[in-house]
Parts: C-alpha cells; sequence; structure tokens
C-alpha cells in the first residue's frame, strides 16, 4: 500500500471521525442519565451496570475482530460495524428498562468493539512512521472531544428543545450512514493482506504478541488508565449533581473538561513522544494527572476550579490512553499482527477497565457513596504508573534501533 500524504490525510479524518461517533454513541447515556433514571426508575448501580456491560462487550469483540481484521481486510470489518453501532444506539431510545438498555448497550459494544482495532490499525498503516504518533492521537482524540467534551453539552442543550431523551439517540443514526458510505470509497487496505498468497499465509500465531515484553505490561497499564477515564466519565455527572449539587447546565459544562481535556491530551501527548520517546511521554503525563485528580476529590463546588481539574486529569489519562493502545503497541509488534496485539490490548483493557470498573464503581456509589468511586480510579492511574516505568522505548525519532528491538524482543 502506498503511503502518500493526500491518502494519509484522508484516511485519518475519516477515521478520526468515525471514532469520534464511537466516542458520542457510547458516552452520551451518561449526561442524560439523570433524566433517563427518573423515567425509567434508575440508580447508580444501574448506571455502573449499563456502561460496564458495554466495556465488556466491546473487550470480547476487540480481542477477536482484531484478529479478524488482520485476515480479511479493514473495510470488511469498519463498514458494518459503524452501521450496526449507529442503528443499535438509535435503539436506545426505544429502550423501557434497565434489562432494555443493557441488551441494546451489549449489541453497541460488540459492533464499537469491532470497529476500533481495524480504525487504529488502518491509521497507522496510512500514517508515515515519523508522524504516527500524531496521527494516531488525532484519531483517538475524537472519541473523548465527541463522546464527553461535546457530547454532556450537546446532551442537555437537545434537552432543552426536543420531546425527551429518547430523540437524541435516534439522531445519531445520521452521521453512522454517512461515514460509512465514505469509509468503503476510500480506505485501503494493507500490502500484507494484497501480498501474494505464500506471503500473506505466513502470519505469525496470536501467542506471539506476548513474546514482545511491551504487550503484556500494555495491557495492565491500559486497564489502570481505562479505570481512570471510565469511571470518572461515567460517575462524574452524577457526582456533580448529587454530592456537589451543581445544577443540570453547571454539570454539563464541567464535565465537558473531561472530553476537551482528553482531546488536547491526545493530541499533544502522543504527537509529543514522537520527538520524545513514548516511555517518558507516558510517564510525566501519568504522575501529574494523578496528583490532579487527588486535588479533585478535595475540591468543593467551584465551576472554574472543576472544569480545569477534569480537562489535566483527561488530558493526562487519555493521552496515555491513546499512546499506548496506539503507537506503542503498534511499534511493538510485526506488521502482520498489527490490528491483532490492539485488538488484543484494547480488549483487555476495556473487559476491565471499561467494563469490571463502572461496575465496582456503581456498587461503591450506591452503597458507600459516589463520591468513593474518584478513589478506584485515582488506584487506577497508580497501578499504570508503577506498570509504565518497565515499558521498552519503541519511538522511531529518539532511537533508530528501538523500534525493531522492541519488535524483536522476547520477554
Amino acid at each position: 500500500m502506498s503511503k502518500d500524504v493526500r491518502y494519509e490525510r484522508s484516511a485519518v479524518t475519516l477515521l478520526a471521525l468515525g471514532f469520534g461517533l464511537v466516542g458520542l454513541d457510547r458516552w452520551i447515556i451518561a449526561p442524560l442519565f439523570p433524566a433517563m433514571a427518573d423515567e425509567l426508575g434508575l440508580d447508580y448501580q444501574d448506571l455502573g451496570g449499563i456502561v460496564g456491560a458495554l466495556g465488556v462487550a466491546w473487550g470480547v469483540s476487540s480481542l477477536l475482530m482484531g484478529r479478524l481484521s488482520d485476515r480479511i481486510g479493514r473495510r470488511k470489518v469498519l463498514v458494518p460495524g459503524i452501521l450496526l453501532f449507529s442503528l443499535c444506539t438509535a435503539f436506545t431510545g426505544l429502550a423501557s428498562g434497565l434489562f432494555s438498555l443493557i441488551a441494546i448497550r451489549l449489541v453497541i459494544g460488540l459492533t464499537e468493539g469491532a470497529y476500533s482495532p481495524a480504525a487504529f490499525a488502518a491509521t497507522a498503516e496510512a500514517s508515515h512512521p515519523k508522524r504516527r504518533g500524531l496521527n494516531m492521537g488525532i484519531q483517538q482524540s475524537t472519541f473523548a472531544l465527541f463522546g464527553v467534551g461535546l457530547g454532556p453539552i450537546l446532551a442537555t442543550q437537545l434537552l432543552q428543545v426536543l420531546p425527551s431523551w429518547h430523540w437524541v439517540f435516534a439522531l445519531l443514526i445520521v452521521p453512522g450512514v454517512l461515514l460509512a458510505v465514505l469509509l468503503a470509497r476510500v480506505i485501503r487496505e494493507p500490502d500484507v493482506l494484497v501480498a501474494p498468497a505464500p506471503v500473506a499465509a505466513e502470519r505469525p500465531k496470536w501467542s506471539h504478541l506476548f513474546r514482545h515484553r511491551n504487550i503484556p505490561l500494555a495491557i495492565v497499564a491500559l486497564c489502570g488508565t481505562m479505570t481512570c477515564i471510565f469511571v470518572l466519565s461515567a460517575m462524574v455527572p452524577s457526582y456533580l449533581t448529587d454530592f456537589l449539587h451543581l445544577s443540570t447546565v453547571q454539570m454539563g459544562m464541567i464535565a465537558s473538561g473531561i472530553g476537551f481535556g482528553a482531546f488536547f491530551g491526545q493530541l499533544v501527548i502522543p504527537g509529543a513522544s514522537d520527538r520524545i520517546g513514548r516511555r517518558p511521554a507516558v510517564l510525566v503525563a501519568l504522575v501529574l494527572c494523578a496528583a490532579l485528580l487527588a486535588v479533585f476529590a478535595a475540591q468543593g463546588p467551584v465551576m472554574p476550579v472543576l472544569f480545569l481539574l477534569l480537562f489535566f486529569v483527561a488530558f493526562g489519562a487519555n493521552g496515555c490512553l491513546a499512546l499506548i493502545v496506539g503507537a506503542l503497541t503498534v511499534e511493538s509488534v510485526p506488521p502482520a499482527l498489527t490490528a491483532t496485539a490492539i485488538g488484543t490490548v484494547m480488549g483487555i483493557g476495556e473487559i476491565f477497565g471499561g467494563g469490571v470498573a463502572p461496575v465496582v464503581a456503581g456498587y461503591l456509589s450506591k452503597h458507600y457513596g459516589i463520591q468513593y468511586s474518584l478513589y478506584l480510579a485515582l488506584g487506577g492511574l497508580l497501578l499504570a504508573v508503577v506498570t509504565a516505568v518497565f515499558f521498552v522505548e519503541t519511538a522511531p525519532r529518539r532511537s533508530r534501533r528501538a523500534a525493531p528491538a522492541a519488535r524483536h524482543e522476547v520477554v
């Protein structure tokens, strides 16, 4: 597959918009939850279960579909994936109770989990090696920008003009259909899939992933980082309204700090790692956002301060997520295992950080107080910090031999 700048830009743009829609479809439920809870009789534990069900389904799907994408191609996974999760998001508006909500969100998790590793791999394959970190950061940054940045503002404003929360979900099918058509026309398949049969058949096994030291480390670090990200994304809107007693509109503005901070973090941190290295970028960002999260947990209801603290916590945590599951994972394995490695790291991280952690947070919030969910998020960050110390550097610009060395290193 030729690496031309025009294709690189168009592919990264479309894949970024697609992942932004994934984020919006996944997280718009959090700011809508107070309205949904009143109508459907839901509580914090139900919220944790709804969010956790999607995360577990996403994780399982990523584990399987990343490998499938390495075998059958990117378009055959990307296009059906985006169509199906957009349709299921519209069906969320038809939910009549907890059971139907969880069932619909499970299907959304399966389809979004299929889309994501294929999209990350396609972005890496379209990118020049010296821009890989930046491009993968750009592609992943829209998840946070659309999902927890613009999402809370969009949701709370639409509630002022639409008859009910049901209609907000229904509107989200339109951009999904448009993006599916564009992706089918633009995205190219990687060289390893269009190579002659004898070459394409020589594929390493899935178990070979764990011969590379960074892969198990990335899994643990991502579990910790995603615990922070998804617990905050799920619980902060209710924490702001119920514990700090802020209004719904104030909550929407403050909670958007998570999305905007994540957006800029996923641009800046992976891009900076192209120059200073993957490992230093991860370590510095994680330590800083852990310190700021501790301050947030002790902060009173002061809107500008709460917004800024959430902004910089999300800046560091989401920037590290993009770097770990993106450039660092891609550079640690052979090209034929790109989507498989991304799907494995993302899948296990989703199951525990995006699935189990919100359920635990919901239990803590219901039985002990929603403020204790913040300490679960902080614990995840501290786990990620300890793990990241042991990463092997892979940034091509930091060392000409860094990436090849990481790819051939055996634990």
